[in-house]
């Protein structure tokens, strides 16, 4: 068995999207590990922000 990552950008960060991705992904079987955020200068709100999750997959 192999560890695997997914990473998923989301462009419009409200709670929203980050639930909906969240939720998209673990019913396919991911498991939430970290939510990173890129920020720029002009604003307090985040620009981006990258979801990781992880899963084991059989070695191919």
């Amino acid at each position: 068995m192999s560890l695997r990552y997914k990473v998923v950008e989301i462009g419009t960060v409200t709670d929203e999207e980050i639930e909906k991705a969240l939720n998209e992904w673990v019913a396919e079987g991911w498991t939430f590990d970290t939510m990173q955020f890129a920020m720029r200068d002009s604003s307090k709100r985040p620009s981006m922000a990258f979801l990781t999750f992880t899963r084991e997959e059989p070695d191919p």
